[in-house]
């Protein structure tokens, strides 16, 4: 593996030096920067971009990790030039190239796969399914559809609890309960529709779903699934989600053309369905059903194979209910911080839902505003204080800043509901804001407030800028 390493491109160094990035690794000089302090007399850590720096100064950061990560190190290199060898192959033998294959690049291809299908799978736990010889890859391979339920555990994980896979044909090749084998906090039953009754006599562990994944995935058989990521891996690396680090995958959020979403936005499955097959996945208030959107998922890939589905689809005005166009979102909400001390950034008296058990993340919990008609949820939100910007899904928020009683000062988000709705009377920046609250949380000091970096003074600037709710 340290061979495979050395040899790599500088293109590929620079990604696995951007992975130890990403999930905070560390050598025997720190991490990226802190090995650049050290290391670098002229320049230090000020020129910190992977890019920037010479193949020689890549290779020798990563091999101040230990025999394990370097082992790790080489399977991305390994993977990196699978995709290399495959589009090669596609460009050079196309007519050779089936249609699911053609999906699979597509999949590869979306701006937001390298971010979401960088798995942490140097832990334990995980496992790595290979795919075999890329040449083989290229005929029609048998697809199987995947969806998962998750419940929160009382030390604030998640855990997978059911999984379905069905394949091509809509059979069902995969419906298990899964026992935790840990204790559930919430079974979120209005959204699973999986109950402490159900998991009673459950057996079968995450080893086991494993095992049947790698037999029934052998010889790259293709996985689908939508936003399938959240399924293999989820936001965080310590949730019991199914930890299967695998490339032959379509992923149905990201083969459809969005006409009035952000590039790196998807639609939710439901309003996909809508769209595409013309029918919903389910009613409103009407829990998931496990296998049912596995076997959405397998019917929208279909459909994309038979009828291309080339030009953007129109979805965003009907992603959103009736009931839910008369809200706002807030997110990202500290623990600590009752949700009825939201009422003092609100005009008039609007209805807080205090049912938020189900959406506690770690640290944070979000909740719904509700009002009586449009014009007050536009009155609301355009009151309050705090600069314009769009989250991921292009839906317009803002981050407000609270006052306490006590003299603390909370931040947290106010998101509207739905896409447009005035969104193009001003200029809204492109940034991307804070994570939203199903991300890990960052530390924060006794009082609440969040830990940041010394920032440069234009940076501090535009903080200035924003006003604190009183």
């Amino acid at each position: 593996m340290a061979k495979r390493l050395a040899a790599a491109d500088k293109e590929v160094l620079v990604e696995v030096v951007r992975f130890t990035q990403k999930n905070g690794l560390k050598g025997s000089d720190g991490g990226w920067k802190d090995f650049l302090a050290q290391n670098d007399r002229k320049f230090g850590a000020s020129v910190s971009d992977p890019r920037k720096r010479s193949r020689d100064v890549l290779l020798a950061f990563l091999q101040t990790f230990s025999k394990d990560y370097q082992k790790y190190f080489g399977k991305l290199v390994k993977r990196h030039n699978e995709r290399s060898a495959v589009q090669q192959h596609m460009t050079e033998f196309p007519d050779e190239v089936s249609p699911e294959q053609k999906l699979v690049q597509l999949t590869a291809e979306h701006p937001e796969y390298r971010k979401n299908y960088c798995f942490p799978s140097y832990q334990e736990g995980w496992k790595v399914l290979r795919i075999g010889e890329v040449s083989s890859l290229m005929s029609s391979r048998a697809m199987l559809a995947i969806d998962c339920e998750m419940v929160l555990c009382k030390d604030g994980t998640e855990a997978v609890v059911r999984v379905c896979v069905v394949d091509n044909n809509l059979e069902v090749k995969l419906d298990i309960l899964v026992n935790p084998y840990k204790a559930i906090a919430d079974y979120r039953t209005h959204i699973t529709g999986v109950s402490k009754d159900d998991l009673e006599g459950a057996t079968s562990s995450l080893v086991d779903v494993q095992k049947s994944l790698k037999r029934i995935l052998s010889k790259g058989n293709i996985l689908i699934g939508h936003s399938l990521h959240r399924d293999l891996c989820g936001k965080v690396w310590y949730n019991l989600f199914l930890k299967i680090d695998y490339s032959q995958v379509i992923d149905t959020a990201y083969i459809f053309k969005y006409a009035n979403l952000p590039t790196t936005a998807s639609a939710s499955l439901n309003s996909l369905c809508k769209a595409v097959l013309g029918y919903s996945v389910r009613e409103e208030g009407e829990p998931h059903n496990c296998l049912k959107d596995a076997e959405t998922a397998m019917n929208l890939v279909l459909a994309k194979l038979k009828h291309g589905f080339s030009d953007p689809i129109d979805i965003a005005a009907s992603s959103v209910t009736e009931s839910d166009v008369l809200k706002l979102l807030v997110h990202r909400i500290p623990v600590y911080l009752p949700c009825q001390e939201l009422h003092k950034i609100f005009s008039g008296n609007p209805d807080i839902d205090d049912k938020i058990d189900s959406r506690i993340r770690g640290e944070f919990y979000s909740t719904y505003i509700s009002f009586n008609d449009l014009d007050e949820v536009e009155r609301a939100f355009e009151e309050l204080d705090g600069q314009k910007t769009k989250d991921s899904g292009g839906r317009l928020q803002k981050q407000v800043l609270l006052k306490r009683d006590n003299g603390d000062v909370v931040s947290f988000f106010v998101r509207k509901m739905v896409h447009g709705s005035g969104s193009n009377q001003f200029d809204v920046p492109k940034k991307r804001p804070e994570p939203s609250d199903d991300l890990v949380p960052k530390k924060e000091h006794a009082n609440g407030i969040q830990q940041k970096k010394k920032r440069s003074t234009k940076k501090h600037a535009s903080k200035e800028n924003m006003s604190v709710a009183p």
